[in-house]
């Protein structure tokens, strides 16, 4: 009877069953499972599990003490039919933690690599596609999916089965209601849900509590958002309304107000 023990690369555990390319790079303290895959051109940071049936095909980093469940796979092609071949990347940051089945691309030469932060959930059947920039303390929860060149900014909280179409940005500490359909920025701070046509509502109170938002910068952004979505003026009024009022700036306000100015999709609202 063949023994399930796993097979020592000096303080890497492999099981015996798993494949690892000549060419890949796996920091002290790794364990990767069985019938795992691991391509060239991949780095797998200290201390970082590799699950069993996870496919890690090429070009990828992964940092320390990530955890990669099963049936993930990443540093696959991006499903772009611009993509002609050309040497891209994924990158991922440390503490990840990449739940069973995700799929993970490469960029494009576009951006040349899809990034993922450190200390992010990526949740079952998710999916993040070429040339995604997502921050550091990003959740994104089962079977969401976007699209190519989205970005989500730190802390985001994206609900499940969620579709987020290209080039939308997600703003920090935003939450977004599961189910929604996602063609537009999602403004930092807030909360945003529905589908076909999701709105705002409000500020993402509890996040910005959690997160240890002081009761004065809340009080700021609750009355800038009133301002911007609540009152009668034009958003580029409204815009100009708040930057004009003293009591209402600090740093927090100031990005809001440059992450509008700078949507190039457009703001839900």
């Amino acid at each position: 009877m063949r023994s399930a023990a796993t097979t020592q690369r000096a303080t890497v555990n492999i099981h015996h069953t798993a494949i690892v390319d000549r060419g890949a790079e796996l920091g002290p303290g790794v364990q990767v499972g069985p019938y795992a895959i691991i391509g060239p051109g991949v780095r797998i940071g200290a201390n970082s599990h590799v699950g069993p049936r996870v496919l890690v095909e090429k070009d990828t980093t992964v940092g320390v003490s990530c955890r990669i469940a099963n049936g993930a796979v990443l540093g696959t092609d991006p499903q772009d039919l611009k993509y002609e071949g050309e040497k891209t990347h994924l990158e991922i940051g440390d503490r990840t933690l990449i739940r069973e089945f995700a799929t993970l691309n490469r960029g494009t030469a576009a951006a040349g690599r899809t990034t993922v932060g450190s200390d992010c959930l990526l949740m079952a059947y998710c999916h993040i596609a070429h040339d995604c920039e997502i921050g550091n303390h990003v959740i994104i929860s089962n079977a969401t999916n976007m699209a190519g060149h989205v970005t989500i900014e730190d802390w985001a909280n994206v609900s499940g089965l969620v579709a987020i179409h290209q080039f939308v940005r997600i703003g920090a500490h935003a939450f977004v209601g599961g189910g929604s359909r996602i063609n537009r920025d999602v403004p930092p701070f807030c909360r945003a849900t529905g589908n076909p046509s999701p709105k705002l509502y409000g500020l993402n109170t509890v996040g910005l509590d959690r997160h240890g938002f002081s009761p004065d910068v809340r009080r700021r952004l609750k009355r800038t958002y009133r301002v911007l979505f609540q009152s009668q003026w034009h958003l580029s009024r409204a815009l100009g309304k708040v930057t004009e009022d003293p009591e209402l700036m600090c740093p927090e306000v100031g990005y809001f107000l440059d992450f509008i100015r700078n949507s190039e999709r457009g703001i839900i609202f």
